[in-house]
């Protein structure tokens, strides 16, 4: 029996289970994939932004200025990555310029701090590469950049590390009430008793809450946003994240710095019945680099390494989901956590917790909020690096090329209360196979060490997902 079960590993069940880690209670976390954060958390463009965009008075604005500042807490307790840009939303005419005094304003009742309007000329000293289409800008110094997946995985390392369990390859077929508790289905086949409820299944909540409620008030409507990804060469060509005007597709075709040096662009927004859908698509890449040359000039598209899609959750509720069923005590919705989900999904885990769930209960005397910072070889000095190979020789052995990804730290990514064995969930881990090659010259040594550290023969690695190998059979006989 568990007092609570998180279904869904995507950032936000992972920060709402280190959340409940803090109390003496039994968690459990159920993940229908074979990863966490392998769904709306792998996809997306990892601002955290100010909180300007929310209409005053939200659900969304007011956890979107709180999340802001608990990234600063996330930095210091789980040494996640953080880009500190800023951000310039970008007028092009005096009747943008009218709707960019009325978004300050929206901001300043949001409470969004160090916020100022700059012209053209005063933005072009930071950004020599803006269109000079622009007029004027509203420059927001609190937007970071933060590298998701890794938010998820150390939040969920710390909460297994307090406690908490997690199932993979869990997907949820069924829930039933025996008297005040709750049973999972789990594959159609293994029972799970809980008393609580917490469904974090981003596009998915609205399919999981029907397990339990015919009649729930509010419907996931899937929107599909494509990207481009520009190599990391590209590193200082725009350094804050840059806004169009908000519309009612959201936020826009952005340009945004990643925190390992890459340029995103992106997404599209279009709306998609099919939850699954993350394929690319001419139309929408051309649709990208239509609208993304209206915020800088020469862009350079000829550093283009891929383009990808993800879903966003967005819901007919409008504003961020998260309540206690009506109808069943317990059962607790995290829905419709699109833009700025990922911004607010710090302070999400809290408001859940202490203001929805108001779990009033001591922490426990051995909760730890610090995790030890992961060893990133190439960012330590030289004498450190020295220090490490001499300890260790794997650091001296590059595997990436692109990314000076060593061969140890490929092993610490498969080991571990969440190390992966699958090439996609060591690329996420440790970004081998993330550089302009992409993986060309890294994977097939990545698939030797797997086999070799888990003693798996090497057709039976999978690169995602349960049977999906990267070898089918041997095709050369020695």
């Amino acid at each position: 029996m568990y007092d609570y079960t998180i279904i869904g590993a995507g950032i936000i069940g992972s920060l709402i289970a280190r959340e409940l880690s803090k109390y003496d209670i039994k968690v459990c976390v159920l993940e229908k994939e074979n990863d966490v954060a392998n769904v709306q958390t792998r996809a997306n463009s990892a601002i955290v932004h100010s909180g300007h965009d929310p209409k005053q008075g939200t659900l969304k604005a007011k956890l979107a200025v709180w999340g802001n500042e608990l990234f600063e807490d996330l930095e210091k307790e789980l040494s996640i990555s953080l880009l500190r840009t800023g951000a310039y939303v970008c007028a092009h005419d005096q009747n943008e310029e009218k709707m960019l005094d009325d978004l300050y304003q929206n901001a300043r009742l949001n409470n969004v701090k160090e916020m100022k309007l700059l012209d053209y000329k005063e933005a072009l000293i930071e950004e020599p590469n803006l269109s000079p289409t622009i007029t004027k800008v509203l420059s927001l110094p609190t937007t970071k950049v933060c590298f998701p997946w890794e938010v998820a995985f150390f939040a969920l390392e710390n909460a297994i590390k307090n406690g908490v369990e997690l199932k993979r390859n869990a997907k949820v077929t069924d829930i039933s009430k025996i008297n005040d508790n709750y049973i999972i289905k789990i594959n159609n086949q293994e029972e799970l008793l809980t008393k609580n409820i917490i469904n974090a299944t981003g596009v998915y909540t609205d399919d999981i809450a029907k397990m339990v409620n015919k009649n729930i008030d509010f419907k996931i409507t899937p929107r599909k946003g494509e990207y481009f990804v520009l190599d990391k060469s590209v590193k200082g060509f725009i350094n804050h994240v840059l806004y169009p005007l908000p519309s009612k597709k959201g936020k826009g075709v952005l340009i945004t710095p990643q925190v390992h040096g890459n340029i995103l662009l992106g997404p599209t927004s279009e709306f998609t019945d099919n939850k699954d859908d993350i394929s690319t698509s001419m139309n929408g890449l051309a649709y990208l680099k239509e609208h993304v040359s209206s915020l800088a000039s020469n862009i350079p598209f000829q550093l283009v390494i891929r383009s990808f899609s993800g879903i966003r959750a967005t819901s007919t509720y409008e504003d961020f989901y998260i309540k206690e069923d009506e109808s069943n005590q317990g059962f607790y919705h995290v829905a419709g956590i699109d833009s700025p989900g990922i911004t607010a999904a710090p302070a999400i885990a809290k408001y859940l917790v202490n203001d929805i769930i108001k779990l009033n209960l001591p922490e426990k005397t051995n909760y730890n909020p610090i995790l030890q910072k992961k060893i990133v070889f190439k960012d330590l000095s030289d004498q450190e690096k020295k220090t490490k190979q001499k300890e260790n020789p794997l650091y001296g052995r590059i595997i990436c090329k692109c990314e000076d990804i060593t061969e140890q730290e490929i092993i610490d990514a498969i080991k571990g209360p969440l190390g992966s064995q699958t090439i996609k969930g060591i690329k996420k881990r440790a970004r081998a196979g993330s550089g302009l090659c992409q993986g060309g010259y890294c994977e097939s040594l990545v698939l030797k060490i797997i086999a070799r550290e888990t003693n798996t023969p090497l057709n039976e690695i999978n690169y995602d997902q349960l049977d999906t190998p990267i070898l089918l059979k041997e095709t050369k006989v020695k």
